[in-house]
């Protein structure tokens, strides 16, 4: 059985557990703590699991594999059904596009370490960290809308009518933006299909 290295409010552990859900892989939980005493993720036990102290780590008979979007990639490798990218190459690159505008464009600018340092490090206010991190999710998801509305192949999800990768990272994403008061209204599509998605079991 998997074990999956999480916590609860990373978006990129998020990901990972809609994928294994989607698949209807289990896994068992092992949670790690971001905040309290200081991380957990920083304790020499868990450095040894994953040295750049980040969640999630996946453990697979014995291998451990790091980074979310790897472990999306290595979960539809080696179970690839149902599948998270469409059969097309040029499908599959736009989900794959999709994925990354979130997980490489909005995510790292407002992950934990980012934000604990511009207040513990660059004496950012409580206001100022919020609007940073409000600020990038916007500008992330205002383009994510705008390769939603433009492209033909958007259906209930971001690409047709099953869930893919982008699924996976936009819905994780969703939860940022409210939680850092980004305003939906002005993304119609991200709106839209989020709802969708968070309707649905393995979302859940």
């Amino acid at each position: 059985m998997f074990k999956l290295y999480t916590y609860f409010r990373s978006s990129a552990a998020y990901r990972v557990r809609i994928a294994l859900a989607l698949k209807g892989l289990p896994y068992e939980s092992v949670p790690v703590h971001l905040v309290r005493g200081g991380g957990e993720q920083r304790l020499p036990a868990y450095r040894a699991v994953n040295p750049a102290a980040l969640v999630p780590s996946l453990q697979d008979d014995g291998a451990v594999l790091t980074q979310s979007m790897a472990i999306l990639e290595y979960l539809e490798e080696a179970h690839p059904s149902p599948a998270l990218l469409p059969t097309d190459a040029l499908a599959r690159a736009r989900v794959r596009a999709l994925a990354m505008t979130v997980a490489c464009d909005i995510h790292p600018l407002g992950n934990l370490r980012v934000l604990n340092h511009l207040t513990d490090t660059l004496g950012a206010s409580d206001e100022a960290r919020k609007a940073w991190a409000a600020h990038w999710i916007a500008l992330g998801l205002a383009a994510f809308e705008q390769l939603l509305e433009r492209d033909a192949d958007t259906g209930a999800f971001c690409h047709g009518d099953s869930p893919t990768m982008a699924d996976c990272c936009l819905v994780p994403q969703v939860f940022n933006a409210r939680r850092f008061g980004v305003d939906l209204v002005a993304f119609p599509q991200v709106k839209r299909i989020a709802e969708h998605c968070e309707a649905l079991a393995p979302f859940v």
